[in-house]
């Protein structure tokens, strides 16, 4: 994956340049994050308007060190904050655990976070990584494996003793995702999961333990059919109890 990422980028960007020469988009894919091939290119987010302030943030609590496991991702990490905490005070707090997860973030923010710092300074024995779901809606699934890929490796080249758990995309069927976005999950995951290598990276698909009867999320574990309630973060806890217990070993 290393080789292959500066002809990755290259390919993303002139496709970005591609489209900004025949639109009239005033601002180019490779600098808004959105946009075909823009998966792969490092970008800042235009909102939320703290999106940068957090990012300091997570910057500061890395230099201060003291982190044995790190979760990254997007809003479905973030919200061990909130919907979880409960159930992160009682599992992962006395872990000495970090969470560097913000809501709406895509792969193409993970990595322009991780270049930016967020990982100077931090030894954490385990990373859980899980990201791609908002992505799903306009980027290719290969696209989005690869950029994956660019984060396994960056969070490598910044901690190289660190551990990866790499979580497949959570489920989800909210009224307006479309069958084509559910299936670009799916191979996503079916991608993705290649990366395993059964030591410094491994991959654990826990989507299963969030279904229904009827292969769908159930409104129980998550509301909006999105993102868990405390009950489906008690749920991820369990699911990955045996696997992160593994690694930190």
């Amino acid at each position: 994956m290393k080789a292959l990422r500066p002809v990755l980028i290259a390919a993303a960007l002139l496709c970005a340049a591609n489209l900004f020469a025949q639109t009239n988009n005033p601002v180019p894919a490779a600098k808004s994050g959105y946009g075909p091939g823009s998966a792969l290119i490092p970008a800042t987010r235009a909102t939320p308007t703290n999106w940068m302030a957090r990012h300091e943030g997570f910057v500061a609590q890395a230099k201060r060190g003291g982190v044995d496991i790190l979760f990254m991702g997007d809003s479905i990490t973030d919200n061990w904050r909130s919907k979880g905490l409960n159930v992160w005070n009682k599992t992962y707090a006395p872990l000495n655990a970090a969470n560097f997860g913000i809501g709406g973030d895509r792969t193409q923010h993970v990595l322009w976070r991780i270049e930016h710092g967020e990982l100077d300074g931090i030894k954490p024995k385990v990373t859980v990584l899980m990201i791609g779901t908002n992505n799903s809606n306009n980027d290719p699934a290969d696209d989005i494996a690869k950029a994956i890929g660019m984060i396994i490796d960056d969070i490598h080249m910044k901690i190289p003793g660190t551990k990866i758990l790499l979580l497949a995309v959570f489920p989800r069927n909210k009224p307006a995702d479309k069958p084509s976005q559910l299936e670009t999950i799916h191979q996503v995951n079916e991608l993705i999961a290649k990366y395993d290598n059964g030591n410094t990276v491994r991959f654990l698909d826990i989507g299963p333990k969030f279904l229904g009867p009827d292969g769908k999320v159930p409104a129980d574990i998550m509301p909006d059919f999105l993102h868990p309630n405390e009950k489906g973060y008690q749920i991820w806890a369990d699911a990955m109890a045996p696997t992160l217990a593994e690694m930190m070993k």
